[in-house]
């Protein structure tokens, strides 16, 4: 790294545990941030704040009024614009070093391994089961480790799937895929802020998978309510019969 980067970087470079090294591996990181909303904005501007390398960045919407609410990647000039075209132009602001690649097109079972050739890590910020269910699948049978987040009304979620490692469980395992389409925040609302304290804790958790800092949230489902302001965690089991990971050799390295 040269001195302009040691010192963008240097809070980073501070923390035991992270220093130049695991800076280095996110500088080296190819990352796929699905969806460019709620969850997806702080995801993207905390990813590029801090160095991550490459950042494939999906959605197939334009900005809504309605968005601006909870969605802080884009503002009101941005309104009618394509989410990705916004996102890039905050980003690329923001952090000039990381490469930003958009991907317009929806992303569906038969387009997704392709665009996870390469990427180190997905996130997920989709706000619709077809597409988890999607990414899921793809980050299985690419061997991807996936970092999911949900927020709705006042509650919110947070999940690392580790599909890297055949032992441990996907998100199909934990959630049955039987056709409902699930709420929306269009027809239940939202709380802005919840998006993003999920959002940064999916960012927080995808650059400690990247950088080997800490300890991950693997095999377990972090759950929020706001109302009260009351954390769980539970531990998640795989499904050996789950139809997406469930043929995996568990003896593999």
């Amino acid at each position: 790294m040269d001195d302009d980067q040691l010192l963008r970087y240097s809070r980073h470079i501070m923390l035991r545990g992270l220093d130049i090294e695991g800076q280095d591996r996110l500088r080296a990181a190819r990352v796929l941030v699905v969806g460019l909303g709620g969850l997806g904005s702080p995801v993207a501007l905390y990813l590029a704040a801090g160095g991550v390398g490459e950042l494939l960045l999906a959605d197939d919407d334009t900005v809504d009024l309605t968005n601006l609410q909870r969605q802080v990647l884009h503002d009101t000039a941005s309104v009618g614009r394509r989410k990705t075209d916004s996102a890039m132009t905050r980003l690329a602001a923001l952090n000039p070093e990381v490469s930003l690649t958009p991907v317009t097109e929806r992303l569906h079972r038969e387009t997704l391994p392709a665009r996870l050739e390469g990427v180190d890590c997905v996130v997920d910020g989709s706000d619709n089961f077809a597409t988890r269910f999607a990414v899921n699948a793809a980050c299985v049978g690419a061997g991807v480790p996936l970092v999911s987040g949900a927020a709705i009304r006042m509650e919110g979620q947070l999940a690392v799937y580790r599909a890297d490692r055949p032992d441990q469980p996907c998100y199909r395992c934990v959630f049955p895929e039987d056709g409902e389409t699930g709420e929306t925040c269009s027809e239940t609302g939202v709380l802005a802020p919840l998006t993003g304290v999920v959002g940064s804790l999916m960012a927080t958790e995808t650059m400690k998978l990247l950088s080997g800092l800490g300890e991950t949230l693997d095999s377990r489902l972090m759950t929020l309510d706001a109302t009260t302001m009351q954390w769980r965690t539970l531990k998640l089991r795989r499904d050996p019969n789950c139809p997406v990971c469930g043929g995996r050799d568990v003896r593999a390295p």
